[in-house]
């Protein structure tokens, strides 16, 4: 049985591998075709779905923690958040070439349960040496959004113990209007001078 699963998640994989690189003509970009299982078939179904969530956890951790520090924490976070990002990187509302095609890799229902899944975990411990310190004054605006603490909620994601780097990166993307897909966060990170975006970043993510 473990045998049979084994070698079902490496067909599926290679099948995956085949077409892992984003198709281009010239500058525009195709879209990608989800690879989708059997209609009916649920155990081809879970071994797809299996497969491209093995591909997520090359670059996100498979467990949990990043292998670039660049890359953002996905265990844990919520879930309409993680399904907004998909949707904002399959439409290009977000750039990443990578993301844009896992993004249009799963299918709209592989989407909802790859989020439902990720959000289900426990938010890894990667806090560093030292702790958050004294909140920066303009920690008060994030929690209008992203709640007490920084622990996210509808509105807003987590950012407690989120990487520096991916944070510091994030913030001034959104305040030089690179990352476009919020245009509250375009406004608030504007308004912040780079320094201040630095300390805030620190705090966070030693939370």
């Amino acid at each position: 049985m473990i045998n049979n699963h084994h070698r079902s998640i490496c067909a599926v994989l290679a099948v995956l591998a085949a077409s892992a690189v984003p198709a281009y003509a010239g500058d525009a970009h195709v879209p990608e075709v989800p690879a989708v299982a059997t209609p009916g078939n649920a155990a081809e179904a879970e071994a797809f779905l299996g497969a491209k969530l093995l591909i997520c956890s090359t670059c996100h951790g498979d467990n949990g923690i990043p292998k670039n520090a660049g890359v953002p924490i996905i265990w844990g976070q919520q879930e309409n958040y993680l399904i907004k990002q998909m949707h904002d990187f399959e439409h290009g509302e977000r750039e990443s070439d990578v993301m844009r095609w896992m993004a249009t890799a799963l299918s709209e229902g592989e989407r909802a349960r790859a989020a439902a899944y990720f959000a289900s975990k426990s938010w890894p411990a990667v806090r560093p040496a030292g702790g958050a310190g004294a909140p920066p004054a303009e920690v008060a605006v994030c929690e209008a959004c992203h709640q007490q603490k920084l622990a996210g909620g509808l509105a807003a994601p987590r950012l407690a113990g989120q990487r520096y780097e991916y944070l510091i990166e994030a913030m001034h993307h959104y305040a030089q209007g690179a990352r476009a897909n919020s245009t509250d966060m375009m406004r608030i990170m504007e308004a912040i001078p780079a320094a201040d975006r630095e300390a805030i970043a620190r705090y966070i993510s030693g939370l």
